[in-house]
């Protein structure tokens, strides 16, 4: 079974480390004495920028076996696809897993710009579909559709994206989207169309991946919700899905090395912000729900070995990962591929040091699996574009 493995790049400046939850890396904390990305040298800013950083994360993560990475796009973040045209020049089979929300899009427009990196890069571009959370993030975008439409509008947006995608004319007549004679030019057409991870944990959502996803993307959670999870993607689908999740993980030679670093972020968190979420993510609500009781310690969000709920008490961005040895890390990625998923998108904090840490000491500890990098088009045509390269197998 072969298996594709993401990295998380940081779109929007890092934190030096779990330990404490503050920025050091990047524009979108304050540039003090100790930051990177630009750093202060001699009173003023040296010429580093956050984007030749996010560069160094790709290019690491890339010669460290990861496939590609996961490009994330929230209010406080670089364009995703902006930074994809621009790293694709730093990396050489990497692809780009763009996330964005369909409905800050037309379409067409969004099928003219995917066509043209696709030309560009040999076929790197890949799409994380993601629908919103709701709440005042959403309204951050001007976007006042409600949870369910938001998933119908995803699947007209899709509709209307692949209709176009070989040069049209193209015709549709929806609820959010109408187009007449629609298409791409010919120089633009041909392209393979970019895989689809579709997140999302509703009802509407599961339904909506049924028609389109090409791997179904979820969030960590205790083993037994996620198997559940896929049978319901399952039951909801018109072809046999595939499964990805995003994971954060915190791997040390030592199980317990791992969790002496949670537990140093954990002396420096406030608890009164142990619970709570935030608009009406489906996903969100859902991680909350797997921990009960008290919590008097870190290791009270431990619902099985190595699965850890708290990731979003040190850093921003989803509640699960995994703790523990390199070995212990593995075996659980392991367990997982055998429940069927496919792909994962790995993260950890920083995004550049974590890249070679987990790329050296833990996919290699994968069992009976081989995991691809470079890009599905390596020996295609496209190979000939200027941002293609080749596509090596490295087996592990």
């Amino acid at each position: 079974m072969s298996v594709d493995v993401y990295w998380r790049i940081g779109t929007h400046g890092d934190q030096p480390s779990l330990r404490e939850r503050v920025a050091s890396r990047g524009e979108w904390a304050p540039v003090v004495p100790g930051s990177l990305a630009p750093g202060i040298r001699h009173g003023r800013r040296d010429d580093y920028s956050y984007v030749e950083h996010m560069g160094d994360v790709a290019r690491a993560s890339e010669v460290s076996g990861f496939v590609g990475g996961l490009l994330p796009s929230f209010p406080n973040t670089d364009d995703p696809w902006a930074t994809a045209a621009t790293l694709a020049r730093e990396t050489t089979t990497y692809r780009f897993m763009i996330a964005f929300q369909p409905g800050f899009l037309h379409p067409v427009q969004a099928a003219r710009m995917s066509a043209s990196l696709q030309r560009v890069t040999g076929g790197r571009v890949v799409y994380n579909i993601i629908s919103g959370g709701g709440g005042p993030d959403q309204l951050w975008w001007g976007d006042k559709v409600d949870h369910d439409d938001r998933y119908a509008r995803t699947s007209e947006f899709l509709d209307v994206l692949k209709g176009v995608w070989e040069g049209g004319p193209f015709d549709f007549d929806g609820r959010f989207y109408r187009v007449e004679g629609a298409g791409l030019p010919p120089e633009l057409t041909g392209q393979p169309f970019p895989e689809i991870y579709f997140s999302g944990s509703s009802k509407a959502a599961i339904d909506a991946a049924g028609r389109h996803a090409d791997y179904y993307l979820s969030w960590l959670e205790p083993f037994h919700a996620l198997t559940e999870k896929f049978e319901q993607v399952r039951a909801n689908s018109d072809r046999a899905p595939k499964f990805a999740v995003r994971i954060d993980v915190l791997a040390r030679e030592t199980e317990e090395e791992a969790w002496d670093e949670i537990r140093r972020g954990w002396d420096n968190i406030d608890p009164t912000v142990l619970r709570g979420a935030t608009g009406d993510s489906i996903g969100w609500q859902r991680s909350q729900s797997f921990v009960t009781g008290a919590i008097n310690g870190h290791r009270d969000l431990e619902v099985t070995p190595n699965v850890w709920g708290g990731f979003h008490l040190l850093r921003g961005g989803p509640a699960f990962g995994l703790v523990g040895s390199y070995e212990q890390v593995a075996e659980r990625l392991d367990e997982l591929i055998g429940l069927g998923v496919g792909a994962f998108i790995l993260a950890g904090v920083p995004h550049l040091e974590e890249a070679y840490r987990v790329g050296e000491n833990v996919l290699p500890l994968l069992r009976g699996h081989d995991l691809r990098v470079g890009s599905p088009l390596a020996d295609s045509h496209l190979t000939g574009s200027p941002l293609a390269g080749s596509s090596p197998a490295i087996h592990h």
